[in-house]
């Protein structure tokens, strides 16, 4: 019989030879999951011996990670942005990187907000998991917050998600290829502060060459956009002007090479102003306008 500590060891020289970044991370995570322990009641049990019963357990996701199959469908929940959510391969993963985009629109908003005019009607482009809409929701209580996709496996998980979070009386999912089914503002009052999207913007080649994680498991469709990734957000940025209040903003998140057409975009679609905004390592990532 193999010590718990044992198994963690020979996971990790078994990820490693797979090309599983971070390699004693992914094992423990994937160990302790299929025992149902957090990674400190694993270490506490290193010495632990493992019957065969549990064995049996952690073969299947070892050899799902070693297949390079993303960790958090393993898991099955991933943490973003303070918020748990389920995942699966019904939407794509919610980056890191996009919590940045959170910041800036949440930012953005409670400017307008305190400029005297408050953000009371939020619409989410491309929901996914829900992630965006479900913290947003979070964050602006006393808004209405609408959440589309064309995708109903996606909206199923959407769903899902915000019925665990208790947010169902709080987030409107809609069926709809972007705009195309989001009602037209009869008045004012049904006009969107803010709009947030992050849309599919690579191209063949760039998922191509991805991380097998990404290329072989995450769906294509949230990923791949025509026109050298910008198609979509084109259309986003053309759509947005008439469903948005005055001075309401448009954040989205976009490849690091497509700014100086987005933001030629932005104007052209009658925005006031826009400009991009950099991630972590410096490049442009989002690009922000105001109506």
């Amino acid at each position: 019989m193999l010590s718990v500590l044992e198994i963690i060891k020979k996971t990790t020289d078994f990820f490693a030879s797979k090309g599983v970044e971070s390699p004693r991370l992914n094992a423990e995570l994937v160990i302790g999951h299929a025992l149902g322990l957090k990674r400190m009641q694993l270490y506490l049990q290193f010495e632990r011996l493992l019957a065969e019963a549990e064995l049996e357990k952690i073969r299947p996701l070892v050899r799902r990670r070693a297949l390079r199959e993303p960790l958090q469908y393993i898991l099955g929940e991933t943490e973003w942005y303070g918020l748990k959510l389920k995942t699966d391969k019904r939407a794509l993963i919610p980056r890191p990187e996009t919590e940045l985009l959170m910041e800036f629109a949440v930012k953005a908003a409670k400017d307008a907000g305190a400029a005297g005019t408050p953000v009371t009607r939020i619409l989410d482009l491309g929901t996914g998991t829900g992630a965006i809409a479900l913290a947003l929701a979070k964050e602006f209580p006393e808004a209405k917050v609408f959440a589309v996709d064309a995708s109903e496996e996606a909206l199923a998980l959407a769903t899902e998600n915000a019925m665990a979070l208790g947010l169902t009386e709080r987030v409107t999912f809609l069926k709809s290829d972007w705009f195309s089914a989001v009602p037209e503002p009869k008045d004012v009052t049904e006009r969107f502060g803010l709009i947030v999207s992050n849309p599919p913007y690579l191209t063949e080649a760039e998922v191509a060459e991805a991380e097998p994680e990404v290329r072989a498991f995450e769906p294509v469709s949230a990923l791949i956009a025509a026109d050298a990734g910008a198609a979509d957000l084109r259309r986003i940025i053309a759509g947005a002007p008439r469903f948005m209040a005055e001075g309401g903003v448009l954040a989205l998140e976009t490849g690091i090479a497509q700014h100086a057409e987005l933001v030629a975009a932005c104007g052209a679609a009658g925005f006031a102003r826009s400009e991009s905004k950099q991630d972590l390592t410096g490049r442009d990532r989002f690009v922000m306008a105001w109506r």
